[in-house]
């Protein structure tokens, strides 16, 4: 019988809280699930909070019954507010969460690059928030205890399963003995040693890179501001980098290579830890500083990936799908583009709305995001810590030139997360006017937030549905594009409807719009349009995939079709 580790986790700013196992009908007589997601952390708990807006019943069985221990993950990029904020998880995080866009790079005293990230005032979230993990995934587990449609089971760990055409049977271990449970759907969110990706022998592709890490939360006061700093070839940790960043709740992160030789019993042990910690202080000129350890641990970098998501009736999201290196705050922002991207496609299939493939586009895309991510990780990675002596030999020649010389510091630029576009998607419509647009959002890209007043932005009116931005300079919704409109909801379709106007006096009442007044063009120009009218149609993820300067309703008829991955008369 499975028994999770009920030890309450000590921490200097976080309560953490052992959660009840309770036992499940299954128990007495096997359960026929929706969807079953394997793996409780923030990837499977956002996963489920998107099923469930999609009006998809699921449940999520997780072997721990607390939130994760340590900060672990702990910078959320705009684009994961994002999608937090579908979700209603944005506002909770952002406020307890610092806000940063700056990064410094520092060598021999010096600083060598500065790093700064866009943001302008059309931007709701920052480029850039820190909030542990385990106060995160806390947040979650609040907001998927109000939600009807989600069952988390905590303690429960998953053993085995067996899959056929129509469905998979998920061997499942708890307290108080094993029980099985049959599921249309199966989820791995499991993690990097994912229990569910072993039991089907599936193997990553990719480059473990030699070397180990140690992350170092203690408690200071350093009276910095929230920036992230990297130190190169420090005096005490020669040839190697060690990484600062601030956290919530007077936490700062140490995040450190060790040096080759050293194994992980005596990287962890108190007194070495304290000795590095004390000697960067110093470095940085604090000397006898005094601090308070919180949490440790240690990782090794990888940059790995599944070359499928979709195995059958299993789908894979988050590490378990993918491993990938931390430089860039790549790993959990990533899962949750994984989650976002899942989620709307299972449910459309779930409802019937959608044909099969569409499923399998969700790994077409997300593989080749996770393979961009680790090509420029990579590079990432291979600078901050050289694989061999010619690396290290380019790296040390790079930061000395960059001591004298401006034009070599955009070298040292890290590489920061953004969300992949999905440029050659099969769901992108095959016929549009994309290309004629000089500007905006392309097919596969994101859709671009436009502030509209004081603390109201446009994303703030969309929900997890399609989308058709009209603009237009004066009038409204044409007749035959509102009639298709009403053609695809007939069938099921939510399709919410944006009309951005010019003059806005001349719009006619429309219920299915929000009308936004646009009489200064900004909304326009960000989006590219420059002709009397244009059209974007977005998928519910906020994903572009097609545009329009006047489409009729044959084209809007197709895109749907394409994106929907079924068959058009």
């Amino acid at each position: 019988m499975h028994q999770a580790d009920l030890g309450t986790r000590k921490s200097l700013y976080y309560k953490y809280q052992v959660y009840p196992f309770v036992a499940p009908p299954d128990l007495e007589q096997v359960t026929h699930q929706q969807v079953v997601i394997v793996g409780g952390g923030p990837v499977g708990l956002v996963t489920a909070l998107n099923l469930a807006r999609a009006g998809i019943r699921c449940v999520v069985v997780t072997a721990d019954q607390q939130v994760s221990e340590g900060s672990r993950a702990v910078a959320f990029t705009r684009r994961s507010m994002e999608i937090l904020q579908q979700v209603g998880a944005s506002e909770q995080i952002e406020k307890d969460g610092l806000r940063w866009r700056y990064g410094n790079s520092l060598y021999r005293g010096q600083r060598v690059f500065r790093l700064d990230v866009p943001h302008d005032e059309d931007d709701r979230f920052y480029p850039l928030i820190n909030l542990q993990q385990q106060i995160v995934e806390g947040q979650l587990v609040e907001l998927i205890g109000q939600e009807p449609l989600i069952e988390l089971r905590w303690g429960t760990r998953f053993v085995a399963m067996e899959q056929t055409a129509d469905k998979a049977t998920l061997t499942l271990d708890t307290p108080v003995g094993e029980y099985r449970m049959d599921a249309d759907w199966v989820i791995a969110t499991d993690g990097a040693k994912s229990a569910v990706r072993q039991s089907m022998k599936l193997r990553m592709e990719g480059d473990s890179y030699e070397g180990r890490f140690v992350i170092a939360d203690i408690r200071v006061d350093l009276g910095l501001p929230t920036e992230r700093l990297a130190f190169f070839d420090p005096a005490w940790n020669p040839g190697n980098t060690i990484l600062l960043h601030r956290e919530p709740y007077g936490i700062w992160r140490f995040d450190y290579h060790l040096p080759p030789g050293e194994s992980p019993e005596e990287a962890l042990a108190p007194e070495r830890i304290a000795t590095r910690v004390n000697e960067q202080l110093a470095l940085m000129g604090y000397d006898n500083m005094k601090w308070e350890m919180d949490w440790a641990s240690i990782y090794s970098a990888r940059a790995m990936t599944l070359p499928e998501y979709r195995h059958g009736r299993v789908l894979f999201a988050g590490d378990a799908a993918h491993m990938l290196p931390i430089f860039g705050v790549r790993g959990l922002n990533t899962g949750w583009q994984d989650a976002q991207n899942i989620a709307w496609k299972l449910a459309l299939v779930i409802q019937g709305k959608a044909g099969m493939a569409l499923l399998d586009s969700y790994s077409d895309e997300r593989v080749a995001a996770a393979r961009e991510i680790i090509d420029e990780a990579s590079k990432s990675t291979r600078f901050m810590t050289p694989p061999t002596a010619g690396f290290r030999l380019l790296r040390d020649a790079t930061l000395s030139l960059a001591l004298t010389h401006e034009f070599v510091r955009p070298l040292l630029n890290w590489r920061t997360s953004r969300p992949h576009e999905y440029t050659d998607s099969i769901l992108n419509a095959a016929s549009d006017d994309s290309a004629l647009f000089s500007a905006g959002p392309a097919k596969g890209a994101t859709a671009r937030n436009i502030r509209l007043g004081e603390n109201d932005y446009l994303f703030d009116h969309l929900d997890l549905s399609f989308q058709l931005f009209y603009f237009c300079e004066s009038g409204g919704l044409p007749q035959d594009l509102a009639d298709e409109i009403d053609a695809v909801a007939a069938s099921g379709i939510t399709v919410g409807v944006v009309v951005f106007s010019r003059a806005p006096e001349s719009l006619p009442s429309d219920s299915r719009a929000i009308l936004i007044d646009d009489s200064s063009g900004h909304i326009h120009q960000k989006y590219g349009v420059e002709h009397s009218t244009g059209v974007c149609l977005l998928r519910p993820d906020q994903h572009v995939c097609a545009r329009w300067i006047k489409p009729d309703a044959g084209q809007l008829r197709q895109a749907f079709q394409q994106v929907l991955q079924v068959k058009g008369n």
